[in-house]
């Protein structure tokens, strides 16, 4: 805790139906010091509160008031969730992540209660488009399981957070946990204080009022969260009391899709992870001021609960050395032996991929670079997968994989696969499952959207552009300060001052942008986007319109014997500079308001 500046913490283990350890660690206040109590701090959960969602779904599916495999739509009174695809999307897709859509990242949090949007009216305007045919790809998405929670309401009549407290948290004794926003006044002073640590100290932070509360809006004590994992390590039996009736239990942890057959995948909510010869299922948590971490192993009737009121990491760390400390692996495995000849075939396998859960078509796409992995053969008839190095990073993850299947590789350094996946024409389009031990999807690139090219791009435009701002600039000023207006005619002038303009604003949006969204923090696009990037946001289109008429003046310029050939080739330059930016804004989605 203190390498990682956490200031509280909270544990639970249950074992056999029965709360084995619970203790609480450090601070769930810091200015009051008040400390962590495990059946009186309430932590929020984040996207742990999507496995309530799901036991909801569940429920209903029991009482045979829906169907996961039918069409959502059908369900749907108020508005419609456009599909291109034939396929139709299903309670199932919604549960297991496959429903085709990406992540949102603007608008999904509020700054007070009352500014928070209903289900109804937030879903239809932030739902992310659905691009991939679903039950195709693993996609985390917090919309769709919102929409699994609107369903609840929609099919049930009730809302939302009356009928989780109606039929889940009261029938576990859950008495301390909640998903109203903020908890009520019996339960608001016990809420742990998210913190992040600046400049030596704890900071405090404000609660996030959260429009997807079906995907992340619980908090709930470690004591609460002992009686949910009882219940399901006991197949919805909690005390005297059902949640769900065996069968549709056991229906729920079942994996219900996965890429591979040899790698983990998830249930209904539940995610898969196959460590030391066990199956763990359940779930990671994070928000700003929160972390936390729920996992479940069925076959030793094992449950373990963590969370923190900070953003870090030591929440999946300490179920990984539980795993390794407890039930470590008594017989390790024969080494893999690689396939035979894979180096004539490496070629197919290596690139740069990037992880599909970025915010697909707004301008937070921008982040997707975060989410790189390069692949490289090392010559020796194996691959190492490696992700990229930032100047701000903690350093890269490599992960060396030995061939064992045409498209399955098992990682050297432990007995966890990775696999690709290929297209109709045999190319190879997809990485499944290539740093960590729980199911993702990473989408090969094509040269053109990798960083370097990218960067490369940018910087070509920003030299032209401060090239094109600085002599018209000059120009200007030496016309005005030795008046000599003759030396130049009208074309020359105009020639330069759309040039320059063109530079200089585009210049504005690529130096201000990154530098408004990193002095405003990211955190705070939750709320939505801030005038003043909205505002940056009109230069894009009104430099593409003065774009468009530097060709034409171009071809003037090279028609006017007044310019010389270096003056001509520079505003050529310009020219191409200026029309490749405009696809580059298309590309990363700043042409326009898209968010």
């Amino acid at each position: 805790m203190p390498t990682e500046h956490i200031p509280g913490a909270v544990v639970a283990l249950v074992k056999d139906g029965e709360i084995f350890f619970t203790k609480g660690y450090g601070y769930a206040n810091v200015e009051k010091k008040i400390p962590v109590v495990p059946d009186k701090t309430l932590f929020g959960v984040a996207s742990i509160s999507k496995l309530f969602t799901g036991t909801a779904v569940m429920q209903l599916y029991e009482r045979g008031w829906l169907d996961l495999n039918r069409d959502v739509n059908q369900y749907l009174k108020r508005f419609q969730i456009e599909n291109p695809y034939p396929q139709p999307i299903t309670l199932a897709n919604l549960m297991t992540q496959t429903d085709g859509s990406s992540q949102r990242l603007f608008g999904i949090a509020a700054q007070t209660a009352s500014q928070m949007v209903p289900l109804e009216e937030f879903i239809p305007d932030h739902m992310p488009p659905i691009v991939w045919q679903p039950g195709e790809l693993y996609s985390y998405s917090n919309m769709g399981i919102t929409l699994a929670g609107y369903l609840v309401e929609v099919i049930s009549g009730v809302p939302f957070v009356r009928y989780i407290d109606e039929n889940i948290l009261r029938s576990l004794d859950m008495q301390r946990s909640t998903f109203l926003q903020p908890p009520p006044p019996s339960l608001a002073s016990d809420l742990a204080v998210g913190y992040e640590y600046q400049d030596g100290r704890f900071q405090s932070l404000p609660f996030l009022y959260l429009n997807i509360a079906p995907a992340a809006s619980l908090s709930a004590t470690a004591t609460d969260m002992a009686h949910f994992m009882i219940a399901h390590l006991q197949n919805g039996r909690y005390e005297n009391s059902r949640i769900l009736e065996e069968e549709t239990a056991q229906l729920m942890h079942r994996q219900h899709f996965t890429h591979h057959p040899k790698l983990p995948g998830i249930t209904y909510s539940f995610h898969e992870r196959f460590e030391n010869n066990i199956r763990a299922i359940g779930h990671l948590g994070s928000l700003r001021g929160y972390s936390s971490s729920l996992t479940l192993i069925p076959e030793q009737n094992i449950g373990l609960f963590v969370a923190c009121n900070s953003f870090n990491g030591i929440h999946e760390k300490l179920s990984n050395q539980f795993l390794d400390h407890y039930y470590p692996v008594q017989k390790k495995s024969v080494p893999a032996k690689p396939l035979t000849n894979f180096e004539e075939q490496a070629a197919r396998f290596t690139g740069v991929y990037c992880d599909v859960e970025y915010p697909r078509g707004t301008l937070a796409s921008l982040g997707a670079v975060f989410g790189h992995l390069h692949v490289k053969s090392n010559g020796d008839g194996t691959l190492t997968i490696q992700t990229p190095e930032f100047f701000f990073s903690r350093g890269s993850v490599k992960r060396k994989l030995i061939p064992v299947e045409p498209l399955l590789f098992q990682r050297a350094d432990n007995d966890a696969y990775t696999a690709f996946g290929e297209d109709s024409k045999g190319n190879i389009n997809y990485l499944y499952n290539p740093i960590r031990s729980r199911i993702s999807a990473f989408r090969k690139l094509p040269w053109y959207e990798t960083i370097p090219f990218q960067l490369s791009l940018a910087g070509f435009c920003t030299v032209l552009f401060l090239s094109a701002g600085i002599t018209w600039l000059v120009k200007s000023l030496s016309r005005r300060f030795r008046k000599q207006r003759f030396q130049d005619d009208r074309l020359t002038r105009l020639a330069w001052l759309v040039a320059g303009l063109v530079g200089i604003l585009n210049l504005v949006f690529l130096i201000g942008l990154p530098l408004v969204a990193w002095r405003i923090g990211v955190w705070k696009l939750l709320y939505g986007v801030p005038a003043i990037i909205i505002v940056l946001l009109y230069i894009p289109p009104l430099t593409m319109g003065m774009t468009l008429g530097l060709p034409t003046i171009t071809v003037l310029a090279w028609k006017n014997k007044n310019w010389s050939a270096i003056a001509r080739s520079h505003y050529s330059l310009i020219a191409i500079a200026a029309l490749a930016f405009i696809p580059f804004l298309v590309y990363w989605n700043l042409l326009g308001f898209q968010f």
